[in-house]
């Protein structure tokens, strides 16, 4: 994959857009904008999004290694700005990400629909 093409695959996973034919969005309203609704099937494509019951569980191992890595990413910088002990960074970090969880949750349903697609692709109807 060359330089453009894994520009083109990133702005799409941030745009929320279809992983096969990267025209249809999978919620209805961007995720940073609110707690949207996630399209059943593609609008453009009918790719089925929820394969399965259960589908979504990698999604949470997804979200949980991003919180971690954000949770990490505030506790560094508020120990490098304040220079607290790191155990008050880490729940400041925590009480600072909360507001981001949904975000996030909404984000990893993406990230896991997008490595699906990679890993199993689903052929459209």
């Amino acid at each position: 994959m060359g330089a453009s093409a894994n520009l083109s695959l990133v702005k799409d996973i941030l745009r929320q857009r279809c992983p096969s034919c990267r025209m249809g969005n999978i919620f209805h309203y961007s995720i940073f904008r609110g707690f949207p609704r996630m399209h059943e099937r593609c609008p453009v494509c009918d790719l089925k999004f929820e394969r399965e019951p259960g589908y979504f569980l990698g999604a949470m191992y997804v979200s949980y290694a991003l919180g971690l890595v954000i949770i990490a990413l505030i506790a560094a910088l508020l120990w490098a700005v304040t220079g607290w002990w790191i155990t008050k960074d880490t729940i400041w970090a925590v009480v600072l990400f909360l507001p981001l969880a949904p975000t996030v949750t909404l984000f990893a349903r993406v990230l896991w629909i997008y490595l699906d697609q990679i890993v199993d692709p689903e052929r459209r109807r």
